[in-house]
């Protein structure tokens, strides 16, 4: 199967300039044809080496050319190809409801065997209403599981919600083949694109964030904010049947 990066970059059917590429301590903005967000992953293993090689130069490219970096080894070039893809992104606002992933995930995940990929702020929520909670992670805390149990666990979820960082470390592809057909799979958070690609991979719930005010997004990324303090955006959840 092709891999989803690439049909995400193959769905592209519009290009504009870079106006501005943003990188926040959390957030990563890139302005085109719209303004798009995507988690920061940073890497801890460089030494020295650039975070982003062409840093000071990326304004020079489309953001079609920008899109690409979405296939980088380095997590911030990642980050700011995740963000560029979706700077390009139009979606069907008609199509979604304005509801964000703990909303979806409460109301699926009521008496079913849920499992995060990803640590989420509204994880004890789940825990309260779900059947049971596994919360998979690559550094886990005490009642997490580690990234290499999603073999075990992820067969045995009927509701699976993996964060949209996931295309940023280059793993959804090996997640998605883990999820069994009777599962509702959702991809959740920020980063998340709104294409219906995804749901040709496995996907059957987007629930993400679209920039609605430019720059309240870049004055509250700029100052270091969480996602929670990100001003600017509309929390919106788009479903395969209504796409």
């Amino acid at each position: 199967m092709v891999a989803v990066v690439d049909d995400l970059l193959n769905s592209l059917s519009v290009d504009a300039p870079v106006r501005f590429v943003w990188v926040g301590v959390h957030w990563t903005v890139v302005g085109s044809h719209r303004c798009g967000m995507a988690a920061s992953l940073m890497a801890s293993h460089l030494h020295g080496e650039p975070q982003v090689r062409q840093a000071g130069q990326l304004i020079t490219q489309s953001a079609r050319e920008l899109a690409e970096l979405v296939r980088s080894d380095r997590p911030l070039e990642a980050s700011i190809g995740l963000a560029a893809i979706n700077s390009l992104l139009d979606m069907d606002v008609s199509q979604a409801t304005e509801e964000n992933a703990v909303e979806v995930l409460l109301n699926r995940g009521r008496d079913k065997n849920v499992a995060l990929v990803g640590r989420f702020a509204f994880a004890p929520q789940v825990r309260r209403v779900a059947r049971r909670l596994w919360v998979l992670e690559l550094q886990p805390a005490a009642d997490e599981y580690p990234a290499e149990a999603a073999p075990d666990l992820l067969p045995q979820a009927d509701v699976i919600a993996i964060t949209a960082s996931t295309l940023i470390n280059h793993t959804l592809d090996g997640l998605l083949a883990l999820c069994p057909p009777r599962a509702t799979v959702m991809l959740i958070g920020p980063s998340t694109p709104f294409s219906p690609v995804l749901f040709d991979h496995g996907v059957d719930i987007l629930s993400g964030a679209r920039v609605v005010d430019e720059q309240a997004v870049l004055r509250t990324v700029g100052e270091g904010a969480t996602f929670h303090q990100v001003q600017g955006v509309r929390l919106l959840t788009l479903q395969k049947d209504r796409a």
